[in-house]
């Protein structure tokens, strides 16, 4: 039987080029029916055109999702590269936000999945009220969050132990980085993109983009 989900990445890359570079980091998209389609793709796009030294790729990008099809806002469909129980390692998960969040909310099984492979990753990344699932497995408490302006409230009463703030693009904690509304994401993965390779780097990904990154 064919297993639906998609296996080949056409994004894949050689990995003695980057073991030669020292630095290849998986990092890993959580999708989700009526996901907000900035929220994946803006990162998806930052840490897929980078270029690290001799133009290797730094990041193997690729997507999870509990069914192989996922519609996004506004009806796209997306296919997922894995399901959550056979996604590789993820040194880096990213999790966007959406009306679709309301849902996984609820979903104790995939809010446990979560917080494990929080647990096993370097760096956890937000994107809107992909916030509201890092509050939900009780991963912001201590810590400085932001969100989709509209979910300010929401996240406050959901994280209460966590200092949720207005009026910033994104947080940076450490291990969890944490961002504002849809296109938010791009300026957190531009700064995190500089965090682990340089502002060089950085700045080259977002010329490549024509994004006009405020550093």
């Amino acid at each position: 039987m064919v297993n639906p989900f998609h296996r080949v990445n056409p994004r894949s890359i050689d990995l003695s080029d980057l073991n030669t570079m020292n630095f290849t980091k998986n990092l890993g998209i959580l999708l989700f029916d009526d996901v907000e389609v900035l929220d994946f793709c803006g990162p998806f796009e930052v840490f897929s055109v980078t270029r690290g030294g001799q133009g290797v790729t730094p990041f193997n990008v690729f997507t999870v999702a509990a069914q192989p099809e996922v519609r996004a806002r506004n009806g796209l469909r997306v296919l997922a590269d894995y399901s959550p129980e056979e996604a590789p390692d993820m040194d880096i998960l990213l999790l966007p936000g959406g009306l679709g969040t309301r849902k996984l909310i609820s979903d104790q099984s995939l809010i446990e999945w979560i917080k494990n492979r929080s647990e096993q990753a370097e760096l956890v990344l937000s994107v809107c009220t992909g916030a509201l699932l890092l509050a939900q497995a009780g991963l912001l408490d201590g810590l400085e969050a932001t969100t989709h302006h509209l979910a300010i409230n929401r996240l406050r009463k959901m994280a209460p132990n966590c200092r949720v703030v207005e009026n910033k693009r994104f947080v940076d904690n450490g291990k969890f980085i944490v961002s504002a509304g849809v296109s938010a994401g791009i300026d957190m993965s531009l700064h995190t993109v500089c965090r682990l390779l340089g502002k060089e780097t950085a700045r080259a990904t977002a010329r490549h983009m024509e994004y006009d990154w405020k550093e």
